[in-house]
C-alpha cells in the first residue's frame, strides 16, 4: 500500500473517532451532582418582618459596601384583603445584620401609570449586585384596577382580579446605589410568547437569576399557557432563558421546561436558582408535596448545567412550621417565595414568606429570616 494512501486512510479514521467521541459527549446525560443538603435554622424572635397595617410577602436581601444590608419586598394595605394582584408595589428596608431587624425606608417601584406594562402593581422582587450595579427582578402588571379581593376570605386566590393577573409580565429595574434612583424599562423583561401553543402565552411571572460560569445570565421564570380552561388557564410550567447582560435581550430556550412531573399542571413554583460547590441549585416551592412527600414544601434540585435539573437524594428542606430559638413552633398556613441571601460565597440566610389566619379569619402575613445550613 502507498504510504501517502496509507496517511490518508489514518486521516479518515481519526476524523471518524473524534466525530463518534463528540456525538457521545452530546448524547451523555450530565453527571450528577454531588450529595448536597441544605437545612434550616432556628429563626431569632428579631428575624421577622411584619407591619401592622400592610401585607407583607417576599423579601429579598442584598448587602452594600458600608455594611447595610437591603431588603425589597412586596407590600399592600391590609385593609383590602389578599390584593397583591392589584395593590402590590416594591418597597424597601434596612438593617444592620443580615438577619433584622429591618425597618422600612421607602417604596422602591410605586405605581407609575395604569398605561404603562408594570405601571399598577409590582411584586415578588429578587435582587442581585452584578459588575459594581445592583438588578432589581420583578413581577408588574396593569389592568382594570378593581380590587375583588374580600378581607378575611378562606381562600383568597378564588377572588383575584383575573385581567391583572393575567398580564403578568417580569421586569428589571436597575441602580447604581440600593437606595435608588432606580431605572425601570417601558417594556417587560420578558414577555409572553407569541406562539398560543407556548407554556407562557397567558402570563410570566416569578423570576429568578443566577450568573453562569461562562459570564453569562441564566433566568428561570413561572409561565402558564393558554390550554387549559380560562381565566386560569395554565398548565403553569418554568421556562428558561439565557442573556449576555444582566438588562438582556434574553433568549427562550425552545423546548425547555424545568420543575414538572408527568400528569401534573401545576407542580411547582417560586424557584431560587444559584451556583454553588460546583453545581447549580435551586430552592422550588413544592405545591402538594409531590416532590417531597411532605404536604405543602420546599423542595431542592440540582443541575449540572442550570438547563436539567434533578431531585435531591434528600430533597425536603422545609414544611410549613417556622423553628424559634425559645424552641417554640408555629404552624403557618404558607411558607414560600425562598430567597436566599449569600455572603461571601456561602448562603447564610433564607428569606422566606408566611402567613397565618387570626382569630377573625383575617390573613396576617409577613417575612421571616432563617439561618441556613449546608452540607
Amino acid at each position: 500500500m502507498p504510504r501517502h494512501f496509507a496517511l490518508f486512510l489514518l486521516a479518515i479514521v481519526s476524523l471518524l473517532l473524534v466525530t463518534c467521541k463528540s456525538r457521545h459527549a452530546q448524547n451523555t446525560p450530565p453527571s450528577s451532582p454531588a450529595v448536597y443538603t441544605v437545612s434550616l435554622g432556628k429563626v431569632a424572635k428579631k428575624s421577622i418582618f411584619r407591619n401592622d397595617s400592610m401585607s407583607i410577602w417576599g423579601g429579598s436581601v442584598v448587602k452594600d459596601d458600608a455594611g447595610i444590608y437591603h431588603m425589597y419586598y412586596s407590600r399592600w394595605p391590609r385593609r383590602l384583603g389578599w390584593a397583591w394582584v392589584t395593590d402590590s408595589e416594591i418597597a424597601h428596608a434596612t438593617a444592620p445584620t443580615a438577619f433584622g431587624p429591618f425597618t422600612f425606608q421607602d417604596v422602591t417601584l410605586p405605581r407609575r401609570g395604569a398605561d404603562y406594562w408594570d405601571g399598577w402593581c409590582t411584586h415578588n422582587p429578587t435582587v442581585r449586585r452584578y459588575n459594581g450595579k445592583y438588578y432589581l427582578y420583578y413581577m408588574g402588571n396593569t389592568g382594570d384596577q378593581r380590587v375583588t379581593s374580600i378581607p378575611g376570605a378562606e381562600n383568597p386566590n378564588a377572588h383575584l382580579n383575573w385581567s391583572h393577573r393575567n398580564l403578568q409580565r417580569i421586569g428589571v429595574a436597575v441602580a447604581d446605589n440600593p437606595n435608588g434612583p432606580w431605572e425601570r424599562f417601558d417594556e417587560p423583561l420578558i414577555d409572553v410568547s407569541p406562539d398560543s401553543n407556548a407554556i407562557d402565552a397567558l402570563m410570566t411571572s416569578n423570576p429568578s437569576i443566577t450568573q453562569l460560569i461562562d459570564g453569562s445570565y441564566l433566568l428561570i421564570y413561572k409561565g402558564v399557557a393558554q390550554k387549559k380552561r380560562m381565566p386560569f388557564g395554565g398548565p403553569v410550567a418554568h421556562g428558561v432563558a439565557v442573556s449576555n447582560s444582566p438588562t438582556g435581550p434574553f433568549y427562550k430556550q425552545a423546548g425547555v421546561e424545568v420543575f414538572t412531573i408527568e400528569g401534573d399542571d401545576f407542580p411547582a413554583e417560586d424557584p431560587f436558582i444559584w451556583h454553588h460547590r460546583g453545581a447549580y441549585r435551586a430552592i422550588v416551592k413544592d405545591m402538594r408535596g409531590i416532590f417531597t412527600e411532605a404536604g405543602r414544601s420546599l423542595a431542592l434540585f440540582n443541575s449540572d448545567d442550570g438547563l436539567d435539573w434533578t431531585l435531591s437524594e434528600k430533597p425536603l428542606l422545609s414544611d410549613t412550621q417556622i423553628f424559634w430559638e425559645d424552641g417554640s413552633i408555629t404552624d403557618v398556613d404558607h411558607l414560600e417565595r425562598p430567597q436566599l441571601y449569600v455572603e461571601n460565597g456561602e448562603p447564610l440566610m433564607l428569606v422566606c414568606a408566611a402567613d397565618t389566619l387570626d382569630g377573625n379569619g383575617v390573613r396576617q402575613s409577613f417575612n421571616v429570616q432563617i439561618p441556613v445550613i449546608i452540607k
